[in-house]
């Protein structure tokens, strides 16, 4: 019998899938998935032949994230610490160009307000248009602000190890009881608590927590270029069209109307930074490559 469902979590080739009628099943994947070059995703939307415990189908994806691996979500909170460590600006806007690549509304939440005054990282994302909030899962000052927004979607909370994800979700819903880790001291950066990506019913929708990662593990996704990377930068978007040539880089032409607004102070530095950076990482992807992906 085929019933349909979706992926809440995936371990060692072995995926817990919610059935329509709201049971949970273990399953595995049909081999001719990986025959090509498909893997399942937490979120992904399945066909299940529930007398096999196979997974036979996996339906067409709204949007979906190779970091953290994930399908079909409204929402992706990126988690940063204010301190300990501290906050890698590129990082976020990596992850907020991908989010905005795959039409998933980002929300940057800055931890840890408790040790540091981060009120100053939010208000930089504020001025750049995105939804961008201070915290502390210690205390749960600022957390009131942002808890509307998980109503009624589905949710990921991402962001480097030791940022405060698990903290946050155990503040909001203690009966998931999640595992939390200290930040190493040697390495300035906490443990890997979390190690799979997986969808919590919360809120009359699904929250996932993801594992942590280190700033070199990031990577940009597959269809950003250096031809359409400004597109993902949407603070850019109301000076990108009146530069002086077709093409601008945005990064030093003569009449470039972004630079321009960088100047007088309507682009927030730390903004062209990371396009900068991420511009000149994409002009190191060979055309090709681009293409066929």
């Amino acid at each position: 019998m085929k019933v349909s469902g979706r992926i809440l979590k995936g371990v060692g080739g072995l995926y817990t899938v919610l059935l329509e009628d709201g049971r949970t099943l273990a399953c595995k994947a049909r081999g001719v998935f990986r025959k090509d070059g498909i893997k399942p995703l937490t979120g992904d939307f399945v066909e299940v032949d529930t007398q096999a415990q196979t997974i036979v189908t996996i339906k067409k994806r709204t949007n979906f994230l190779l970091r953290p691996p994930i399908a079909n979500i409204d929402k992706l909170f990126v988690v940063a610490a204010g301190v300990s460590p501290s906050p890698n600006l590129l990082v976020i806007d990596r992850l907020l160009a991908c989010a905005c690549f795959q039409k998933i509304e980002p929300v940057i939440l800055f931890s840890k307000s408790d040790l540091s005054d981060v009120a100053d990282y939010a208000a930089i994302y504020r001025r750049a248009g995105f939804l961008s909030f201070a915290f502390s899962s210690v205390t749960g000052e600022g957390i009131d602000a942002f808890l509307p927004l998980f109503a009624n979607s589905v949710c990921a909370l991402t962001g480097n190890s030791g940022a405060g994800k698990s903290s946050l979700l155990n503040r909001i819903a203690p009966q998931l009881q999640l595992e939390t880790g200290e930040i190493s001291k040697k390495l300035g950066r906490g443990r890997h608590t979390t190690r799979s990506v997986e969808l919590f019913p919360l809120f009359g929708g699904f929250i996932a927590d993801t594992p942590g990662f280190s700033a070199l593990e990031l990577e940009i996704g597959s269809g950003i270029t250096k031809y359409n990377l400004a597109d993902y930068f949407p603070d850019f978007s109301p000076y990108a069209a009146h530069c002086r040539f077709a093409g601008c880089s945005h990064t030093v032409e003569k009449g470039c109307a972004v630079l321009q607004a960088l100047a007088d102070g309507k682009i927030e530095p730390t903004r062209h930074a990371s396009y900068a950076a991420m511009y000149e990482e994409c002009k190191a992807i060979p055309d090709w490559i681009n293409k066929k992906n």
